[in-house]
């Protein structure tokens, strides 16, 4: 069962089942001319707010091997925001640390609702890896499935070659599943990266 905040910021309905810790394993198989990356890794994602109309995300993994070794390599940690995509107006605050030029009233259902397109809500995530790489995400989020695609991907000088990536989330039988695409290495968009996450 999925308990939500009863300050939860209209805003984040459509996303609030995403809400929480979750934990579990997935795995690699990506090849990239003639080497293959496969393997077993743990991941753990946790969806936040504090008040504003976004959430707050976080994610690590690490590596544990073709065999499931006993020392974990770090590969990632992720940290971004997620939120409606909707145009911003003179309520809201920004850029940078404008304060908002207009009072406005406060965002209502009807305000959400209005955002609907066809059977979801248009989403965008922004997303900084460590490694300085830096993914804006566009998409739709339907009930409890999210699919969205990177409109860019910026990366630092002397980084490994990676310029797109699609990623889906769904909720089944309360786990968190997921599946990551990749660009990367001069190869087309392929299947990288999936997992099966539980709430903690």
């Amino acid at each position: 069962m999925i308990e939500l905040p009863v300050d939860l910021p209209v805003d984040l309905a459509p996303l609030s089942w995403l809400l929480g810790v979750w934990e579990g394993t997935g795995v690699i198989e990506y090849t990239a001319g003639e080497r293959r990356h496969e393997g077993e890794f743990t991941h753990r994602v946790s969806f936040s707010h504090d008040g504003g109309p976004f959430l707050n995300y976080a994610a690590t993994a690490s590596f544990l091997g073709a065999d499931g070794g006993d020392q974990p390599v770090p590969l990632l940690a992720e940290t971004g925001f997620w939120r409606l995509a909707r145009p911003r107006t003179d309520a809201d605050p920004g850029p940078a640390l404008l304060p908002p030029a207009a009072q406005g009233a406060e965002r209502t259902v009807d305000d959400v609702e209005r955002l609907r397109t066809g059977d979801g809500f248009p989403i965008e995530a922004s997303v900084a890896h460590s490694d300085g790489t830096l993914e804006l995400y566009l998409g739709r989020i339907a009930g409890p499935r999210i699919d969205i695609a990177t409109d860019a991907v910026i990366r630092p000088a002397g980084s490994k070659p990676y310029t797109a990536a699609t990623r889906m989330y769904g909720l089944v039988d309360g786990h968190l599943l997921w599946a990551w695409d990749i660009t990367a290495f001069g190869e087309p968009l392929k299947s990288h990266a999936s997992a099966r996450l539980a709430r903690v």
